[in-house]
């Protein structure tokens, strides 16, 4: 019995969760291996020996497609989609029914139109939204990217055709008028020559004919035409169309920087490197030539982001081709001028779109909870009319034995009691239809459709920068908002914007917190007029890098102004910073001045020195502007140029700094790149000082605070202490710390380092472990200077927003491709990482991810019972920690601060953060097993960080979530990579960014600023939630009390499906009696106002324990309904049993007291709906009343209609109702009693067991002058960024530290250094620490990198006996300056 039962509930699983795009999904299969030919003909084995081309072979298009619908697939799938809802399918039964005569009631054409009407406005509704999807699509679609064209250029390779779009479909296309084409043989503005051929074609045009573009030249062209064996030209600044293999770039080493951030969430630039067998191909002519033939062998598109194989083949020889070879789909090109490459990969094969799911058809969860109910109501019609057959057929029976007059011939075949019976039950049908409205679901779509309207009005959820207003894509998922328990947010661009500011610095013990941010404004607005500059005039800047003799280009060394860089919002500025940089530098070496000058000093020529950053000059302005891998690198070296220190640039090897402490431009020789990777941590840079007495060698490092101390030489432990201090502040201010040191180093010492690093860099065996212990060797006895504190600026409001939906009881999930240092320092600036949080780290290693969660649970979570519930048991003995942390076992902590993530994890405050990777991911989400333990792991934290995640992984991380906890989840994101998890989840946001508009055109709402989703969701979505919750069991309740006093006819009509009232009042029962008072709840009732639900978070609990409808509330007022029609039906129906109310004695007739029952029922109802109406404003009471006017209007006019112009059957009803006593004295009374009930629950729940938002609608009536968040009695929520000076101290761990200098620091540091206070435990290693704030974001051997290390070493290994350094010289001091007495320099003014 139990198996039979599993096997219904699996079948209405199944049927429930049926998803209607899986039949109209474009099933492209895995995809094949391919040969991309260029400059030659196909083989013949990619055609048939019928000549026509395999399947195969061709390939698809570059057109994309996030809409649903097309022309022909439009009626089919809206169909089936508004056919998921039972009640469509029952409804339209029912209209069949009624085309037999034995079931008609009036015109089988008037019956269908109801459904017609139903089916037709939703349709419209879906086609609508679909019809700005295909517009959205087409903004994409018709982008222009320059393709090759001319000089008998032709791509062989084989692609499909373009899908024919919903619009494309119904506009047809426009003939060409003949002066269009005269204008378009003039001058082709989409035409382009590479500067190598424009003498040629301007020959060409002077003496050939006009218009005849026939020689080699790109054609601004359609994304979507971009076919597969294509030569593209793609600019500076310009995104990339399709996945591009690189031939040539417009640097001397085919080197391009690429942004990946809308793909990856890295906001770093990555390089990429041309394909070497390709580099000649630098024109449309080299392109075009017959003599450059090659194909390219590629492997079956795949999801990973990380992954090419290639192989071009050319002259009879093969090269390799990798992802860094290669620009993806979605990313943009920056710092390069131009690229050419060739096009392998389009539209669904491209690796942005395999990681995008298809347009699902969503459905919200009320409208998946409807139709349980229709069922419940279904099964009570089929009981009604079944108990009806059965009782007319057994009636028949009995009377027509003893001659029951209409029983007469009642014995026929086709007219009997077993017949009659059936009839009747099908009549029943009919006669009870109303029991499941009909136009519930029209009410519903109008309903929806307004909140959208109310949303896309709301001025407080409309961004004046950009006048974008917030838009609702998708219409039907409205009350979805008011129901979230989990949100999955993308970083970049969602909460950060992508943009640094250098806030503070500790030097020698000195803590620059900055000056105040007066000015912020100006700069930062003055950042984005450069940005806008940047993007439209890219020709005007020349990079110092390539700038080679050319003296139209202006040279760094020249420029007097340094402007803000990208990435960077504001100058750095501290006036008392300037004081003691003023006093440096007239300081003497033996002044009490000149060991501050010398830490100075060195700070800042770490930042304007140890760096990948190249220079580029506006060749207008002669500004200096910074380009960066990554936006907080830029911020670093702008910060030292800020005050003085200003890196002028590279000439080759030779790097330029101008100094406050030097008159002339000071040149270092860059000698070793120490680069940097996740796993040093640190970054150095060996460099010589050329134009020195003595030429020093110096190691300039930077890095994360706990590698960098532990290489510091012994001693200044005073120093080491108050910065450790300061670098806490930083931490939890959310800043991104990075910690500088130094030292100098021995000639001799150096010529043994680099013999043996020269070795390791060339062993062929464990090159990589070689390299990093020789740096090791070098990063020891390191000087340390001081530390700095970057903030990675939020998006406005997202601290407050965040906090604010953590206390609503949201759950709030970080997916980002970004490193695992950003992705922490992102949740703490954010509020997600708390400041006493403990944080969990499980990464992809050596160590199995299973045993990494495993004895994650069995040290932070032994009572959880996680591990018995699975059966697991520890493979390995619990490690021991590290280092301090050994000393500190890791417990939780009493905070004060309830934590609202998990089970009962409110009872644990302190609670900790579960931060995984990838690569984990990759171990853990495709078993089943892992995955539980993971999702059992993760709801045991009060957040999770989920790091260098695929777009992939992020919709199956969402997917896991949903599905194995049953939740409501939302996601919401910027870019092309948010798209897949945005479509997985059941509420899509997508933020109009800068990343583009696919996350948007694949969402279903779409707002300009996160912030703004605390109204959607604590306003919009719980208005929208309550709303429709308590609109529909009202909806419900009015149809079952007409539906009660119908069934209690049945008694006293012989059960024969007979109606009561007349035709025309239940006709029109849903369309004017009733319909207003439930419209009114569903478009202007408000639970409480919006200022109060944005002011007490925590009221969103009642959206999340779906309060507002569920099977109980149904029940309810299903009941409510049945025990309302007892007393309208026979109260009134035993009155006029008494003496007849007709002053001329006769009896009265049926649809006379019928009549007042249907006044009587819909003033109950009408009224009833008013209590359960919790703000009363004019347009609630103009619901409540019209439609009883409405009935009083129809009566007092249709009863007077005479049979001369229409036959009814009430004609003459007001001579008779409206005299009768009984008419007037039953109304107030059969209501009154009616509404008793409700009106007694309610006055007793007000008075006497009142909830939160009854005291507060109550305190907002009485006091609307009252400030309601006074009333707040829990701590302020933490703000965005303060300085540290001013932020307060957590209570848990040490007073805030805001001394200036060393001394005045408390030694007693042992509760700083404590790792159970925010401290993580990294899983796979087993090493737990203090964490500090650390991040820093560069790419990790790039090819810019390796270009760099491989100048280098030519470099070096042309000298290898380093001459310079065996001259003999003077000892040297070890400190950072021999002499401090410089003429101090000219001020270079700086760009404000």
């Amino acid at each position: 019995m139990a198996k039979q039962r599993s096997r219904v509930a699996a079948f209405y699983d199944k049927l429930v969760n049926f998803n209607v795009e899986s039949l109209f999904a474009r099933r492209s299969g895995p995809g094949t291996p391919r040969t991309v030919f260029f400059n030659q003909n196909l083989p013949e084995s990619y055609f048939d020996p019928k000549g026509k081309p395999k399947k195969e072979n061709i390939y698809p298009t570059n057109q994309i497609i996030s809409s649903k619908y097309t022309i022909i697939t439009f009626l089919p799938r809206n169909l089936l989609e508004q056919f998921r809802r039972i009640a469509n399918i029952f409804f339209a039964a029912i209209a069949i029914l009624q085309f037999f005569p034995e079931f008609s009631t009036i015109s089988p054409g008037l019956v269908v139109i109801p459904i017609l009407i139903v089916l037709s406005i939703t349709a419209i509704k879906d086609g609508y939204e679909d019809i700005k999807r295909h517009q959205s699509d087409s903004h994409v679609n018709h982008s222009q990217a320059r393709v090759l064209a001319g000089g008998d250029w032709v791509n062989p390779n084989l692609n499909g055709r373009k899908s024919r779009t919903f619009v494309r479909g119904i506009v047809p296309r426009r003939r060409p008028k003949r002066k269009d084409i005269e204008s378009a043989t003039r001058q082709d503005p989409d035409i382009e020559y590479d500067r190598a051929d424009s003498m040629q074609e301007g020959e060409h045009h002077i003496f050939g004919h006009a218009g005849e573009n026939t020689g080699p030249h790109w054609h601004k062209t359609k994304w979507e035409d971009i076919r597969v064996g294509d030569f593209v030209k793609i600019m500076d600044h310009e995104p990339i169309p399709a996945d591009i293999l690189i031939c040539a770039t417009s640097e001397e080493d085919n080197v391009a920087f690429v942004e990946t951030k809308n793909l990856d969430g890295e906001t770093n630039l990555k390089s990429r490197n041309a394909c070497p067998a390709l580099t000649d191909l630098r024109t449309a002519a080299d392109c075009v030539s017959k003599h450059n033939t090659f194909s390219v062998d590629c492997d079956r598109p795949d999801t990973n982001m990380y992954r090419f194989n290639a192989t071009v083949s050319r002259n009879e020889e093969k090269s390799p081709v990798d992802v860094q070879t290669v620009l993806l789909r979605g990313t943009v090109l920056r710092n390069t001028d131009w690229v050419i490459g060739v096009v392998l990969f389009t539209g669904v094969d491209t690796k942005i779109v395999l990681n995008s799911g298809g347009t699902p058809s969503k459905r919200s969860r009320v409208e998946r909870q409807i139709n349980p109910q229709v069922l419940a109501n279904l099964a009570i019609l089929a009981a009604m009319a079944v108990v009806c057959g059965i009782a007319d057929s057994q009636i028949e029976r009995v009377k027509h034995p003893e001659g029951a007059p209409w029983l007469y011939d009642d014995n026929k075949a086709n007219d009997n009691p077993e017949i009659n019976g059936l009839i009747t039950w099908a009549f029943a049908l009919i006669t009870f239809q109303n029991i499941v409205p009909i136009s519930l679901y029209i009410s519903i779509e109008f309903v929806k459709t307004c909140q959208a309207l109310f949303i896309y009005f709301d001025y407080d959820i409309f961004y004046v920068k950009k006048n974008q207003p917030t838009i609702a894509r998708s219409y039907n998922l409205s009350d979805d908002l008011g129901q979230i328990e989990y949100i999955f947010s993308d970083k970049t661009g969602t909460l950060t914007q992508n943009s640094m500011v250098f806030r503070e610095c500790s030097i020698a013990g000195s803590v620059y917190h900055g000056d105040p941010e007066e000015d912020e404004d100006e700069d930062i607005k003055k950042a984005t007029e450069n940005n806008i500059v940047r993007e439209t005039s890219n020709d005007s800047y020349a990079s110092t890098s390539t700038r080679g003799d050319d003296p139209a280009v202006p040279s760094a060394a020249d420029a007097t102004v340094v402007k803000l860089s990208s990435g960077v919002l504001k100058h750095f500025r501290d006036q008392r910073l300037s004081q003691d940089l003023a006093r440096a530098v007239e300081a003497e070496p033996d002044s009490e001045n000149a060991a501050q000058a010398r830490s100075l000093n060195g700070f800042f020529s770490v930042l304007a020195l140890c760096h990948t950053v190249l220079t580029a000059v506006d060749r207008v302005t002669g500004a200096i502007e910074y380009k960066a891998q990554s936006p907080d690198e830029a911020a670093l070296v702008q910060a030292a140029a800020d005050v003085g220190f200003i890196f002028r640039g590279r000439e080759k090897e030779i790097l330029l700094l101008q100094t406050p402490f030097s008159k002339e431009v000071e040149r270092y020789e860059l000698l070793n790149i120490l680069e940097f990777t996740s796993a040093r941590k640190r970054m150095s840079v060996i460099v010589k000082k050329l134009d020195d007495e003595d030429g020093r060698l110096f190691l300039l490092t930077k890095g994360a605070d706990n590698i960098i101390f532990e290489r510091l030489k012994a001693g200044a432990d005073d120093l080491k202490q108050a910065t450790e201090a300061h670098l806490e502040d930083f931490a939890n201010a959310g800043l991104r710390t990075l910690t500088l040191a130094y030292k100098v180093i021995q000639e001799d010492e150096y010529e043994a380092w680099s013999e043996r690093y020269h070795q390791a860099s060339t062993a062929l065996d464990d090159r990589e472990d070689k390299i990093e212990a020789v740096c090791n060797e070098m990063e020891r006895e390191l000087r340390l200077l001081g530390a700095t504190a970057i903030e990675d600026r939020l998006q406005d409001g997202v601290p407050e927003t965040i906090a604010d939906l953590k206390v609503a009881g949201i759950k709030i999930w970080v997916a980002t491709g970004d490193k695992l240092e950003t992705a922490i320092a992102i949740g703490r600036s954010t509020n997600l990482i708390a400041e006493e949080s403990n944080i969990i780290i499980i990464r992809g290693s050596d160590r199995p991810v299973e045993q990494q969660m495993i004895q994650a649970v069995e040290e932070f979570f032994p009572d959880s019972g996680i591990l018995d519930e699975y059966g697991l048991v520890t493979c390995a003995p619990k490690q021991s920690s590290t280092d301090s942390a050994s000393t500190f076992p890791m417990r939780r902590l009493s905070t004060g601060v309830r934590d609202i993530v998990g089970d009962d994890n409110g009872d644990r405050p302190g609670g900790f953060v579960l931060v995984i990777d990838g690569a984990a991911l990759d171990h853990a989400l495709p078993d089943d097993d892992h995955k539980a333990l993971l999702l059992r792991l993760a709801t045991q934290c009060e957040g999770v960080i989920c790091c260098r995640v695929s777009p992939l992984q992020k919709a199956l991380v969402v997917k896991m979530v949903k599905d194995g906890l049953r939740v409501m989840t939302l996601a919401i994101g910027d870019g092309a990579n948010d798209v897949s998890m945005i479509q997985a989840a059941d509420v899509g946001v997508g933020i109009n960014g800068e990343e583009g508009l696919q996350a948007v055109n694949s969402s279903d709402y779409a707002i300009a600023q996160f912030r703004f989703l605390k109204k959607l969701l604590l306003v919009h979505g719980h208005w929208s939630y309550a709303r429709n919750g308590i609109m529909i069991v009202n909806f419900f309740y009015k149809n079952i009390v007409c539906i009660g006093v119908l069934w209690w006819f049945q008694i006293y009509c012989g059960w024969s499906s007979s109606y009561v009232f007349e035709y025309t009042y239940l006709l029109f029962w849903n369309s004017f009696w009733t319909i207003a008072p439930v419209l009114g709840i569903g478009l202007f009732d408000r639970i409480v106002d919006a200022d109060v639900l944005m002011a007490f978070p925590e009221l969103y609990r009642y959206g999340r324990e779906r309060t507002w409808f569920s099977m109980k509330s149904f029940f309810i007022y299903m009941i409510d309904g049945v025990v309302q029609s007892v007393p309208i039906y026979f109260i009134i129906t035993y009155t006029y049993y008494t003496t007849t109310t007709r002053t001329d004695g006769y009896g009265i007739a049926l649809y006379e007291y019928s009549t007042t029952m249907v006044f009587a029922t819909v003033i109950a109802v009408s009224l009833f709906n008013g209590l359960n109406t919790n703000v009363w404003t004019a347009w609630v009471f103009f619901a409540i009343f019209i439609g009883i006017v409405i009935l009083w209007l129809f009566t007092v006019i249709y009863d007077a209609i005479s049979p001369g112009w229409m036959v009814t059957n009430l004609y003459g009803n007001n001579h008779y109702l409206l005299a009768s006593a009984y008419f007037w004295l039953s109304q107030p009374l059969v209501i009154a009693i009616a509404l008793l009930p409700r009106y007694l629950y309610r006055a007793w729940q007000l008075g006497y067991a009142p909830g939160d938002l009854e005291m507060l609608r109550y305190i907002r009536k009485t006091q609307p002058d009252l400030d309601l968040t006074t009333l707040r009695s829990e701590p302020v929520r933490s703000k965005p960024y303060v300085p540290s000076r001013q932020r307060p101290s957590s209570y848990m761990s040490r007073a805030s530290i805001t001394c200036s200098s060393a001394d005045d620091l408390s030694l007693d540091l042992r509760r700083v250094q404590d790792p159970r206070c925010a401290s993580r435990t990294d899983m796979s290693t087993g090493i737990r620490s203090v964490h500090r704030g650390f991040d820093f974001a560069t790419e990790e051997g790039g090819v810019a990198m390796r270009r760099m290390q491989t100048n280098l070493s030519e470099r070096r290994q042309s000298s290898r006996n380093l001459p310079s350094l065996r001259q003999g010289s003077p000892k040297r001091s070890m400190r950072l300056f021999t002499s401090l007495r410089r003429k101090k320099s000219p001020t270079h003014k700086k760009d404000d």
